[in-house]
């Protein structure tokens, strides 16, 4: 069987990307990623050709094949995708967090800075090279093991924090359905929209009009609806998703509150006094 995040096309056959192909591609994708760092890492001497360009290749295949299973989770999350991608989120962080503090890789590409060539290189590579080796600081490759350990479990829990963020918000706003059952509380909205709520609670078994958090049928409610109160309405319900006001099971406020603890930490480890230095560090603002 054909696995689309394998044999990847040059637009991803999305529609063909199941669950069970998950742990199998990444099964090669990862080895072929490792691979492909150790030699990069063995390069001498080091230079775009020998180590950027050949690492770049295998680490773009995983960012496409895992940045789809990522996208399909926030558009057709399902048990068996959630599972999967849970599943494997952990041996993608650790690759990830192990390759931003990969000393041998961070000194080839400090090598390259600092060789001959470097000058000859054209402005894109030069700048690429150069937020390598600003990544590299910025995930802590400089720092003594104790401190660079500290920060590797920092992320990892950082990244199973931010997926559970996700999943709460996502598990909020699919458990919300407003049932209207007296057409001039639509009044404003137009007429193909309510007929797409008249299909939402047919498919539903109910009588009426289904509104849910979704956008596409919460944003015409927003735009058009004359009656204040359904407008505010979905309005609370909407920016309460996953609050201390929703269900306690998905209430993401003990994971907003150790996301912060966690980044306020990892500034700390890198020399820095708040978290807005980290995030600045990477953007053009100041």
């Amino acid at each position: 069987m054909t696995n689309p995040l394998i044999e990847q096309a040059r637009l991803l056959d999305f529609a063909a990307i199941a669950p069970e192909h998950v742990t199998p591609a990444l099964d090669v994708l990862l080895k072929d990623a490792h691979e492909a760092l150790e030699k990069a890492c063995a390069a001498q001497p080091a230079s775009w050709e020998t180590t950027v360009d050949p690492l770049e290749t295998a680490l773009t295949r995983l960012a496409r094949a895992w940045g789809a299973v990522g996208h399909l989770m926030g558009v057709m999350d399902s048990p068996a995708l959630r599972e999967t991608f849970n599943a494997n989120l952990p041996r993608v962080a650790q690759f990830y967090i192990a390759l931003s503090q990969n000393e041998a890789l961070f000194a080839r590409y400090k090598e390259i800075a600092a060789g001959a060539g470097f000058k000859t290189l054209d402005a894109l590579k030069r700048r690429v090279i150069d937020h390598e080796l600003r990544d590299f600081r910025l995930s802590g490759a400089e720092l003594a093991p104790g401190p660079k350990a500290r920060l590797k479990a920092l992320e990892e829990e950082s990244s199973r924090l931010s997926q559970k963020f996700s999943e709460n918000l996502l598990d909020a706003t699919n458990a919300f359905a407003l049932d209207i059952k007296d057409r001039s509380e639509l009044d404003g909205i137009p007429e193909d929209i309510c007929e797409t709520y008249a299909e939402a609670a047919r498919a539903a078994g109910v009588e009426g009009w289904r509104i849910t958090l979704q956008i596409p049928s919460y944003l015409p409610v927003m735009q058009y609806a004359a009656s204040r109160a359904l407008r505010e309405r979905l309005y609370r319900a909407y920016s309460t998703r996953a609050s201390e006001l929703d269900n306690p099971a998905r209430d993401n406020t003990p994971v907003i509150a150790r996301l912060l603890d966690i980044r306020y930490e990892q500034a700390h480890l890198l020399g820095m006094k708040d978290y807005a230095e980290v995030s600045l560090a990477t953007k053009m603002a100041r």
